[in-house]
């Protein structure tokens, strides 16, 4: 068994990602339209994927559709500065095809084998996302497979209400086979400083006005996140991209990188490759790798480097949730209960991030926390009355409830809390997420759909969009071939 989960682990460090090319794309579309048509007309159907970053369960009740070749980047433009990228390909490729060309995507989710199509279908923030919004917002044309079998190209001027309905879909209207992006072009290395803040007011301040004037200290800043241990102590993380060569810090062997930004009173300062940036959560999972012991010192010597990554760290979790290993051989014998898992991205404007903060650490013994500012992309409200369908939606990205000029403060949290944490007499699953949605809710915030979510139908339409989503699906998959949105991020489907 152990064997099985080392076997084939790709190393931490960049190799060489050479574009597939046309023809090999179009061999993958033909294997999966025919995986499709195989697939008898009154059975649903989903992707046969091999790794997945959802936290929630789905139906196995579907026949999965061949993607095996649909998982690479097509070509890189460098003069244009653009990419053409099968929809199956993880950002980990991506940005090894596109960093020998000084370019990245503008927006890099934090774990490697998150894959494109699954960041603009989903959910998907960064750093940068201050600045560039989200994944979906640098798109600039998309095939989409559609529930009636066909392959239909959408951009800003084609199909548009496909294309503007998509993001956030989580897969219900379709999956994109191949997407066209825009890269941003970026400099080989990354300073950072590392900003202390005592109270949470102080620590919202500093984050919203560096969103609203990407500068700190009249410095320019590129990438903005921050982590927060307790109302007392919080840092927020600047970052700045640089050509100026000079000695660098390497978070994929002993050293942990949320570790390092903690520290008694003003501005630490840190320098990294542009690659170690971009993938310095993904080494310990933000700091969920201190769950399989990972961070103790001794047991780190030994923990093969390979295998300090996200995609191993899932493995050990699927594992787990198969043979509940950790009820069984530890809370079982101790006659301690099963505890609630507590994976949750969500977002509030900075004006109540300091009532949810002081909130949620009052309401359980999670931290750190993660926080990333989102602002939508400059320009993104011209597409506000485009579509026949979403024309009258006043946010562009009608599935998720953001409108341009407003700051959004994402929170990540990744934990879980002892048994019924809210009340042990109280009946039913979830009641701590449930109780974490009705705060956000409360506080005029919402959540992204990767994980467990328990909302009404009359709630969920309230926040996602409304009667668009059976709408646009009415049109784009009639016969019902994908379960629908509230079917697949509610009920599993």
């Amino acid at each position: 068994m152990l064997i099985d989960l080392i076997r084939n682990h790709r190393s931490v460090d960049a190799i060489e990602v050479p574009p597939v090319g046309w023809k090999a794309h179009e061999e993958g579309v033909d294997k999966l339209l025919r995986s499709f048509h195989a697939v008898p007309k009154d059975k649903r159907v989903r992707l046969a994927k091999k790794t997945s970053n959802l936290f929630r369960g789905r139906s196995e009740q579907q026949a999965g559709l061949d993607v095996s070749g649909l998982g690479g980047v097509i070509e890189v433009d460098p003069i244009a500065q653009t990419a053409e990228v099968q929809g199956m390909c993880t950002y980990e490729d991506l940005v090894d095809a596109t960093l020998p060309h000084g370019l990245m995507p503008f927006v890099v989710p934090q774990l490697k084998t998150i894959t494109l199509g699954g960041a603009v279908t989903g959910m998907g923030v960064e750093s940068t996302s201050f600045r560039d919004g989200l994944p979906h917002e640098s798109v600039l044309e998309m095939d989409i497979l559609t529930g009636t079998g066909e392959i239909i190209t959408c951009s800003r001027e084609e199909n548009v209400d496909l294309f503007r309905l998509f993001p956030n879909s989580y897969g219900s209207l379709g999956y994109a086979v191949r997407l066209k992006i825009e890269l941003r072009a970026v400099k080989p290395y990354v300073e950072l400083r590392q900003v202390r803040f005592n109270d949470l007011n102080s620590l919202t301040h500093a984050l919203d006005d560096v969103s609203r004037t990407r500068t700190y200290d009249d410095v320019e800043v590129h990438g903005l996140d921050g982590v927060v241990f307790s109302p007392e102590e919080s840092y927020l993380v600047m970052a700045r991209f640089t050509d100026v060569e000079g000695p660098t810090s390497d978070y994929t062997r002993e050293k942990i990188f949320y570790r390092s930004l903690q520290h008694t009173r003003g501005i630490r300062r840190d320098r990294l490759t542009v690659r170690d940036y971009i993938w310095r959560w993904d080494t310990d999972w933000f700091w969920c790798s201190r769950a399989f012991g990972a961070q103790n010192p001794r047991v780190r010597k030994v923990w093969p480097r390979q295998l300090r990554r996200s995609s191993f760290y899932w493995k050990l979790v699927r594992l787990d949730r198969k043979y509940e290993l950790e009820y069984n051989f530890i809370k079982k014998p101790k006659g301690l209960p099963r505890g609630e898992r507590v994976v949750q991205d969500i977002e509030v404007t900075p004006d109540n991030l300091p009532k949810f903060l002081d909130w949620f650490f009052q309401a359980s013994d999670i931290q750190p926390v993660w926080l990333c500012p989102i602002r939508l992309r400059e320009g993104v409200e011209d597409l506000i009355g485009t579509g026949s369908l979403a024309a009258d939606s006043p946010a562009p990205w009608p599935l998720y409830p953001l409108r341009p000029g407003q700051t959004w403060i994402n929170v990540g949290f990744w934990s879980g809390v002892e048994g019924n944490h809210v009340d042990p007499s109280a009946p039913g699953n979830g009641a701590f997420n449930r109780v974490i949605e009705a705060k956000v809710s409360e506080l005029g915030g919402h959540k992204s759909l990767y994980s467990e979510a328990f909302y009404s139908p009359e709630q969920f339409a309230e926040l996602y969009g409304g009667d668009l989503p059976e709408r646009i699906k009415a049109v784009t998959d009639p016969d019902d071939r994908f379960p629908g949105l509230y079917e697949k991020t509610v009920n599993d489907a």
